[in-house]
């Protein structure tokens, strides 16, 4: 008797052809993995695995950190490496339709050699896909000016389960025609469908930027300097990250990566930055608006950058988290606790920290638009406890009500904390909703929920 799975192997090999296929042993990732060169391929693929209830996993760039993109039970790992391609950059109605393979940092020069700016920018840029970006609803660095991937998103073109294809490659901003269907499909994580293509909306490319980094004394100083920024800046505020001292502290020390702009021993480092259209008076107005925060006590001490190497060196600093590995074993942890509860729950937290034998504890993160990224771990390897830290900081995040996912997603990571964030009736209607598009559940099954939760509705 053959294996139902070789048999739907030797059919995806008569699709694609042999570079369509890779098998190639892996611990985590499908050891078959498809890649498809067109939507029409894509639909081919998931025709012939939903008749045969063979699962697939969708992989972008393998740069997801809520283990979104592993194998759990047998999954053929789909990738959309092939289809990579900018189709078309819009710049009458600043837009760019792009294939899901495409690496992010590729669309973003690609827009800027338009004079158009793609708002989405990570650490992962270099090998992050926008399609991932898309199934992940990703964050970055400039949230509070821009907004999330669903801000960014005009239209979707998605395979369904079933191998439908829905194509909606939309350019309008307005467009109030029924259900916004694409938002069922941005941040799902590839449970509902496959996104094949994206088409972003573009802003325009500014021309000024001014970055600086602050030294404040005590947390209501930092809640109050980022209402002040928000409108004393005209709108041109798109970042303000907040490192807090042992984050800063470590990164700069005696022998590391970074020297250190501030001197050490302050409470907070805030780094902050504007774009705009003007170089000249903007700067005057940024140096300006700094000027008086100082004045009125909220900053202690301030460094502006003069040029793009100054201004790389302080992001430098914020984006080094691979230098905490020489602590010790952690958990990166990805969180969203309101500004105005941000200072309980960090103290609830180190007073769990507390507990553990030499903790690892360390906040960052992108305070402008609530979302902190934690550090929890343990200096001893031996005393690593993962399952005692995820408790200490999931109660925390829960009874300050929060989310245990600003940007990351859900995956595999934080599938059993999801009840900490959404109420039981939310819940029951997303398990409904990917029944309805996945009945046999063969798209990234186990991710966000376990298969036996939806298999029970």
């Amino acid at each position: 008797m053959s294996d139902p799975k070789t048999d739907v192997v030797e059919k995806l090999r008569e699709l694609l052809g042999e570079r369509g296929v890779r098998i190639e042993p892996d611990d985590f990732l499908p050891d078959v993995i498809v890649k498809p060169e067109s939507t029409e391929q894509v639909s081919g693929i998931l025709k012939i695995c939903c008749a045969a209830g063979q699962s697939l996993v969708p992989i972008g760039g393998k740069s997801g950190l809520a283990n979104g993109h592993f194998q759990t039970d047998g999954e053929i790992g789909l990738s959309l490496e092939r289809m990579s391609a900018i189709e078309e950059i819009d710049t009458e109605n600043r837009t760019m339709t792009v294939q899901a393979g495409c690496i992010l940092q590729v669309a973003h020069e690609a827009a800027e050699e338009q004079g158009l700016l793609l708002p989405l920018d990570l650490g992962a840029r270099g090998s992050a896909t926008v399609g991932g970006n898309v199934a992940t609803n990703a964050g970055g660095n400039m949230v509070i000016r821009y907004g999330m991937v669903r801000d960014m998103v005009l239209g979707l073109e998605v395979v369904l389960a079933d191998g439908t294809v829905v194509s909606n490659l939309n350019k309008m901003m307005k467009n109030n025609t029924g259900y916004d269907l694409k938002q069922w499909f941005i941040g799902a994580e590839g449970t509902l469908g496959v996104i094949t293509r994206v088409v972003f909306r573009l802003r325009p490319l500014p021309r000024s930027q001014n970055t600086a980094l602050l030294a404040v004394d005590d947390f209501q100083s930092v809640s109050r300097l980022l209402r002040w920024l928000d409108s004393h800046t005209a709108g041109t505020l798109s970042a303000f990250e907040v490192m807090w001292p042992e984050f800063y502290d470590f990164v700069t020390r005696e022998g590391g990566n970074h020297r250190a702009p501030l001197p050490r021993g302050s409470a907070y480092y805030v780094l902050v930055e504007t774009k705009g259209s003007h170089p000249e008076s903007d700067a005057e107005s940024f140096e300006a608006v700094l000027g008086e925060a100082m004045e009125q006590g909220m900053v202690s001490d301030a460094v502006l950058t003069r040029s793009e190497s100054e201004r790389n060196e302080l992001w430098e600093i914020r984006d080094d988290v691979l230098d905490f590995f020489n602590l010790g074993p952690f958990i990166p942890f990805d969180i969203s606790v309101t500004v105005d509860q941000m200072e309980g729950f960090i103290q609830d937290v180190r007073s769990g920290a507390d507990t553990l034998d030499d903790p690892i504890c360390i906040f960052f993160g992108h305070l402008g638009d609530c979302n902190l990224h934690v550090l929890l771990g343990n200096r001893d390897p031996q005393a690593f406890d993962p399952a005692r830290i995820e408790r200490i900081l999931y109660e925390a995040v829960e009874r300050h009500r929060g989310s245990v996912s600003a940007e990351h997603g859900v995956g595999l990571a934080k599938r059993e904390q999801l009840h900490r964030s959404r109420s039981p009736e939310e819940l029951r209607l997303m398990m409904s909703l990917k029944k309805m598009l996945d009945p046999k559940n063969i798209l990234n099954p186990n991710k966000i929920f376990a298969a036996e939760k939806i298999a029970a509705l």
